[in-house]
């Protein structure tokens, strides 16, 4: 072999390298996936990609797109390669945007895709939507995945949520700080989608109640069955330069609801529950313990406890 072959080959092998590295930094930052595009961008040729294709050193995930080293990206790369799949413009939306903005549980479903226009994404393991109406203040990045706002998810998934969950989710992105009855009472009102819209209002009818869980739900849906007034909810307030979160409080009335859930059980949240109300008790509220078992087991005995303890009524 002459000298100069060998020197071809060492630079081919050469810029090979510096191609990998390249790679490798920019999957780092994007969940560890990459299109044909952005692995071109790298300095990888699509004879490269082929061969780091067949062994085994990118793994296809969608048309053109690659997990790169392994074939187990997090859920976020799978959502980004969703994305990237379905090209500029598609963005994250309904049951998946909700599940990235963490007010929906993760269920093993094909990711949602929405674009602006006549046609849906059509991909293999994707769910592809079209809308006619997608403004710039309707669309978001989370993690570096772009996708719609919380109140446009929460409008899209209003269609397809039981109203049990979408309540829920709701009352999730209030308390993530996600959004405001404001901020969804303008979408609400707004142009869009609208199948789902009479339920999300019901919702919002009741006002601001940034709820943390299910137990909190099921309490403060008690309590406003029973005909009590909405309270604040998750409200901090500030005792002694102690930041002090009371599930449910009606300030007038210095009354204070705590959820008590499993998660109470253990002895570090039993004494944090402790501490609290003894500071809440301090500064002259009153505190009412209810479970999980007294709100859905017991309503009308609950109700009744919380009425005797001075709880207000809604048309007082």
């Amino acid at each position: 072999m002459r000298i100069d072959e060998t020197l071809t080959r060492a630079e081919a092998d050469q810029s090979s390298l510096r191609a990998d590295v390249e790679v490798a930094r920019a999957a780092a930052r994007q969940h560890g996936v990459l299109s044909v595009a952005e692995l071109r961008a790298c300095g990888m040729s699509l004879d490269a990609i082929s061969v780091r294709a067949h062994n085994g050193r990118l793994h296809a995930m969608h048309r053109g797109v690659y997990a790169v080293g392994h074939a187990n990206p997090t859920p976020d790369g799978w959502m980004l390669a969703a994305a990237k799949a379905c090209g500029v413009g598609a963005v994250l939306s309904h049951w998946t945007a909700a599940v990235l903005h963490c007010i929906i549980d993760w269920e093993d479903r094909y990711p949602d895709m929405l674009v602006l226009g006549e046609r849906a994404p059509r991909h293999p393991r994707i769910i592809g939507h079209r809308t006619s109406y997608l403004p710039r203040e309707h669309v978001t990045t989370v993690r570096g995945i772009p996708c719609t706002t919380a109140e446009r998810t929460l409008l899209d998934v209003a269609a397809v949520l039981p109203e049990r969950k979408l309540r829920r989710a709701v009352r999730q992105a209030q308390f993530l700080k996600l959004t405001t009855i404001g901020s969804l009472i303008a979408v609400l009102h707004g142009p869009g989608p609208t199948r789902g819209r009479k339920k999300l209002a019901r919702i919002l009818g009741t006002g601001a109640a940034p709820t943390q869980s299910e137990l909190e739900d099921a309490v403060l849906d008690l309590v406003l069955r029973g005909g009590f007034a909405l309270p604040s909810v998750n409200a901090p307030l500030f005792i002694n330069g102690r930041r002090v979160v009371p599930d449910l409080r009606w300030a007038r009335q210095r009354l204070v609801i705590e959820a008590d859930g499993p998660h109470h059980d253990t002895a570090l949240e039993r004494a944090a529950d402790a501490e609290r109300q003894r500071l809440l008790e301090a500064r002259g509220d009153r505190v009412l313990r209810v479970t999980w078992e007294q709100a859905v087991s017991h309503p009308q005995a609950t109700l009744r406890r919380i009425g005797e303890a001075g709880a207000p009524r809604r048309d007082a």
